[in-house]
């Protein structure tokens, strides 16, 4: 079963940008849809953005659109997620999981693999 492990959080002001990488292990980020989750304090975990197997079809939260962007790395071993004009209800923990499939998805129950999550703070 293949293993992700994100990295790239960390604490930035309001407006600034960081970018977010899941890194897989045990198989390519190629042979999978991918997605970014992000959930904050005392809050569910909710979707982000999304992006499919082969790389070229993304789909986001309304609340990220335009800000963000979800890509796969020429490696193919990694996903980013650049995160533009950030705002303090930004901060969160941030995962990235995979599904083995072609399209991509929204949903929590729809991903069977998981990343351990990178703190993402966001400050006024």
């Amino acid at each position: 079963q293949m293993q992700l492990e994100e990295s790239g959080g960390g604490l930035v002001q309001a407006g600034g940008s960081l970018r977010l990488s899941c890194a897989a292990s045990g198989g390519t980020v190629s042979d999978y849809a991918v997605g970014w989750f992000r959930q904050a304090p005392g809050m569910e975990r909710e979707f982000v953005a999304a992006i499919d197997r082969s790389g070229s079809k993304t789909i986001y939260a309304e609340n990220v659109e335009g800000r963000f962007t979800i890509s796969k790395g020429n490696a193919k071993t990694r996903v980013y997620l650049q995160m533009n004009a950030l705002k303090t209800e930004d901060t969160a923990v941030y995962y990235c999981a995979a599904r083995w499939s072609p399209s991509y998805y929204r949903g929590i129950t729809d991903y069977d693999n998981w990343g351990q999550g990178t703190q993402v703070t966001v400050s006024p």
